[in-house]
């Protein structure tokens, strides 16, 4: 079966995160925006731990699942069915001194059951500073984490978070590494995904072939309700279970025409493009369908800048510059795409055979401001209109991805099919972000925003 699931975002304990970041809430968000599997996040904070154990209980699993009784995924007590489905995750930062450099990265973490999130926590209370922040602190290695979490529970499940974001990632240009072996030593063997983050998306990092072994997932990191889900993974599910995710992703079993296709242990010069590779029936129709994805330009970090001066480059116009910013003098935030360039050993649009495909979006509400004309898409107007349309089709992603345009052309205004369908075919107008300023999506140019006003008065 299909499932929908975004593994990373944050509790209402996380710095700069909104308060209405409940479980409940959560809960709600998810059943509007189509998600099926959503990260619990902050599991290490230990007034969120608490709601977890006191305001979840663990779903049963599929019948006849090799799991046996246990499934490792969580519901609300509360909730009238399991249609929303909680895995135990976290976000951690490290910072720490590796090669001779201060290094800052941040890692994602999903356990297997609760008792193994006790042990965690009771060692890095014990150890760290786990109380002040929803995403703690750590002065641990990279390597030591591993160590640690694969102690407890073998099924701990580890990669690295927005794998390019300048200042707390694995390849970021601030404290990053150049490899992946840098970063975790004899552990880089038990690190089966990377997540692509905002600023890039599966085909820029098609571009390193050291990444091929590894799962790519993207996931909204999400901050407030309104993100869950602006980038999520698509996977086919023979059972709903943390074991079944878990297989996926170290396996990476990519799904190809109801067929398997094992990655990790078959050359690629042997696998059938298009088809996958059987090896058995017992998981074929099992893997990765695609992931769902931000326009990278979107993200905070795409192009290189200094937010400071309100400049922006391309890599090639930064090379030109030699790194310096012409207004201040002072270095450039080197972002996602320039990083990339300085990594990548292949081409732009090199897609390798055992890769998964990906759809980009933009989130409907931005959608219907943008119809609206008005900046903000948290407003009255803008969240009436998309409460109608959730109403009429099923939940944000269906529309976005699933509902044909004839279909929506029956349910809601022209001017928002328009900019559905603009948005599936990539037909957008984008200003890149950069150091840490989000880039401008517009779907239309100022005439026809005048026009789909005026149209919208009558």
């Amino acid at each position: 079966m299909q499932q929908i699931l975004d593994l990373h975002i944050h509790s209402k304990y996380s710095r700069a995160c909104s308060p209405q970041l409940t479980l409940e809430n959560i809960d709600a968000a998810c059943r509007v925006k189509g998600v099926d599997i959503i990260a619990t996040g902050d599991f290490t904070f230990p007034d969120w731990f608490s709601e977890i154990k006191n305001k979840l209980e663990e779903i049963p699993p599929t019948p006849f699942a090799k799991g046996g009784n246990k499934s490792g995924l969580y519901k609300l007590k509360s909730a009238k069915d399991d249609r929303v489905k909680f895995i135990l995750s976290t976000e951690v930062a490290l910072i720490y001194k590796d090669g001779g450099k201060a290094r800052r990265i941040h890692l994602v973490i999903h356990a297997p059951s609760l008792a193994a999130v006790e042990e965690l926590n009771k060692y890095l209370d014990k150890n760290y500073n786990i109380r002040s922040d929803g995403r703690p602190i750590l002065g641990l290695a990279a390597p030591d984490l591993m160590k640690l979490c694969l102690g407890i529970d073998e099924k701990f499940l580890i990669y690295p978070a927005h794998i390019w974001t300048p200042w707390f990632s694995v390849f970021g240009s601030k404290s990053g590494f150049d490899k992946m072996e840098e970063c975790f030593h004899e552990y880089t063997k038990n690190i089966y995904a990377i997540e692509t983050g905002l600023s890039s998306d599966p085909e820029m990092n098609w571009r390193l072939s050291a990444l091929d072994k590894f799962a790519i997932l993207s996931n909204s990191d999400a901050h407030s309700l309104p993100n869950i889900a602006r980038e999520a993974n698509v996977f086919e599910m023979k059972e709903v279970s943390y074991d079944e995710i878990y297989n996926i992703i170290k396996n990476k079993k990519i799904y190809y025409d109801n067929n398997e296709m094992d990655c990790s242990s078959v050359p690629i010069s042997a696998l059938k493009k298009k088809t996958g590779c059987l090896r058995g029936n017992d998981n074929a129709g099992v893997g990765i369908k695609y992931t769902i994805e931000f326009y990278p330009e979107e993200g905070m970090y795409h192009y290189d800048g200094h937010r400071a001066c309100g400049l922006s480059f391309t890599p090639e116009q930064t090379k030109k510059l030699k790194g310096i910013c012409p207004a201040c003098k002072k270095p450039l935030t080197i972002g996602v795409m320039n990083r990339v360039d300085e990594l990548a050993g292949r081409p732009v649009n090199f897609k390798p055979e055992s890769a998964a495909p990906f759809k980009k979006i933009v989130e409907l509400d931005k959608i219907i401001a943008e119809v609206l004309d008005i900046k903000s898409r948290r407003s009255k107007n803008v969240q009436s209109a998309y409460d109608n349309l959730i109403k009429l089709g099923g939940n944000e992603l269906n529309i976005l991805l699933n509902i044909s345009l004839k279909d929506l052309e029956k349910i809601t205004d022209p001017a928002i099919v328009e900019g559905i369908k603009r948005v599936r075919e990539g037909n957008l107008i984008i200003k890149p972000g950069f150091d840490g300023q989000y880039g401008i999506v517009k779907i239309f140019d100022e005439q026809e925003k005048k026009k789909n006003k005026q149209r919208s008065l009558f």
